[in-house]
């Protein structure tokens, strides 16, 4: 699976909307369709089912939070549910790192690093909404090292359990 062509099969009722051209959005919505594959490989192990839903309903809220947030329009009220999209993603590659013994490794490294990229669009998002105002360390955030990962092979590269 590629994401060039899963956007390509994206109705036209979510593609036609503005909000269709926030990446993170995008992003975050094709990440929770993965997690469709993900979750039902998960449910498979009785060790973890209960971790299976958690991630499955954090993947959803990424993208969720980030469509209720673009439609605050700008200032507190949308920057207020990035941050609880950006909490999601991170709550997601957590469940994604818990559940990589039955997952695998291709598919834990590449959903890692996969989320790690929403996170750092959000983190770029949040103080644009709020002029400035993260609660976070001022240093870059240095978990994607795109000298050593192409963000783009990621997108075309996709592995399904």
């Amino acid at each position: 699976m590629k994401c060039e062509d899963w956007e390509r099969e994206a109705p036209g009722e979510i593609t036609g909307d503005a909000l269709w051209k926030a990446e993170a959005y995008r992003l975050a919505l094709f990440a929770a369709d993965l997690g469709w594959y993900d979750v039902t490989k998960l449910r498979k192990d009785r060790r973890t089912m209960a971790l299976s839903d958690q991630l499955y309903r954090s993947l959803g809220s990424i993208s969720a939070n980030i469509a209720e947030g673009y439609s605050q329009g700008t200032g507190k009220n949308p920057a207020r549910y990035y941050e609880y999209a950006l909490g999601s993603a991170r709550e997601s590659r957590d469940w994604y790192y818990k559940g990589r013994h039955v997952l695998g490794q291709e598919i834990t490294e590449h959903r890692l690093k996969f989320l790690t990229q929403i996170i750092r669009l959000l983190l770029t998002m949040i103080p644009q909404q709020r002029q400035g105002l993260l609660r976070e360390a001022t240093e870059p955030y240095q978990v994607f090292d795109s000298s050593q990962t192409n963000f783009d092979e990621l997108l075309q590269n996709i592995p399904l359990p």
